[in-house]
């Protein structure tokens, strides 16, 4: 995510955030556009998901409500997954369309979502749960590198008891440097 595309994704967000939220649906973003958002590092591949308290059909439905058309919706070909296209910029903005409960938490709601820059964005907890996950199952390294920044910068405010411990033991033996603000965590609940 170069810095030259940061203005464009946000703008495609804020599309998208606000169609969700005239059709009422709750939604947050999450991906390593919230490392972006909480000012870290972005990657050469864009990663930005928005899970949606809803099913995909309200969320295609909300898309062609705005009338406009710089984003459109469509299913991929390959897997039952949506994905939200904002024209405006070349190349476009792809964000991934995730279910409440398969990605991130069952409920969004104020415990689960924060605001960042205006956008709803899951909290720094949920955030961190959702990608020692994701890492637990693919062992991807960017994803490991977001979670090192959340535990850097944000060790103080994780709720250890979100957080699946045997998956985040495994990251912090792969990774130096998440072993650290993982055991500084994991003392604050001693």
């Amino acid at each position: 995510m170069g810095m030259s595309r940061t203005p464009q994704i946000f703008d495609a967000a804020a599309v998208l955030s606000d169609l969700l939220t005239q059709a009422n649906i709750t939604h947050a973003f999450a991906g390593n556009f919230e490392v972006v958002a909480l000012g870290g590092p972005g990657r050469d591949t864009e990663e930005i998901l928005c899970i949606v308290m809803s099913g995909f059909r309200h969320v295609r439905e909300a898309i062609q409500a705005g009338d406009t058309e710089i984003m459109t919706a469509n299913m991929a070909s390959w897997a039952n997954r949506l994905f939200v296209k904002y024209h405006e910029p070349i190349p476009p903005v792809d964000i991934e369309i995730c279910v409440a409960g398969e990605e991130g938490p069952r409920n969004l709601n104020p415990q689960t979502v924060m605001a960042l820059q205006n956008l709803p964005f899951l909290s720094v907890t949920e955030f961190m749960r959702a990608k020692v996950r994701v890492w637990g199952n693919r062992s991807n390294a960017e994803d490991a590198q977001d979670v090192i920044f959340i535990l850097n910068r944000y060790w103080a405010s994780i709720d250890l008891n979100r957080i699946p411990e045997a998956d985040m033991d495994r990251l912090a033996m792969a990774y130096p440097a998440a072993e650290a603000p993982w055991n500084a965590i994991k003392e604050r609940y001693q």
